[in-house]
């Protein structure tokens, strides 16, 4: 018999720009149920990359930012006879997201800037040109599973 998994909830798209991705993030960013509140962070974030880039349009480059945010693989713990392994694993689809738009979350939050729209503003121009903390954190989880190729083999 094969196992009945749980169907994923469709999100509804964001209001202002129809984006599912945009939903995910403003309800990732959003705390104690505020969702006006990360709407306001997440919209005035974008419309202060609008006034800064003028020729791509803002949801374009927080998507860009994302994309270049996004690990391919990582690695999992493994129980080996008595001692355990880091073992390299692709990265599922949805959980790529997920992992980009909480990295993407926490490093804004760690920044320096007044305020969290600035700090927002300024992750998701670094991402989107390749560097900052979140893209720092996605090479290095790709480091660690290259690190541990040897290991690959005990995949499940």
């Amino acid at each position: 018999m094969g196992r009945i998994t749980a169907s994923r909830k469709q999100l509804k798209p964001d209001p202002m720009y129809g984006s599912i991705l945009a939903a995910k993030f403003i309800n990732t960013l959003m705390h104690d149920g505020k969702k006006s509140v990360a709407q306001r962070i997440f919209y005035d974030a974008l419309e202060s990359i609008a006034n800064r880039i003028k020729d791509q349009p803002p949801i374009e480059v927080f998507e860009t930012a994302l994309n270049h945010v996004k690990p391919s693989i990582e690695v999992r713990s493994k129980r080996v006879g008595g001692s355990n392994y880091q073992v390299p694993v692709e990265v599922r689809p949805a959980r790529r997201t997920a992992l980009a738009i909480r990295w993407l979350i926490s490093f804004a939050n760690s920044r320096g800037e007044k305020t969290m729209q600035d700090k927002f503003r300024g992750e998701i121009m670094d991402a989107a040109n390749n560097r900052g903390n979140a893209i720092k954190k996605k090479e290095d989880t790709h480091k660690m599973a290259e690190a541990n190729k040897a290991f690959a083999h005990y995949r499940w």
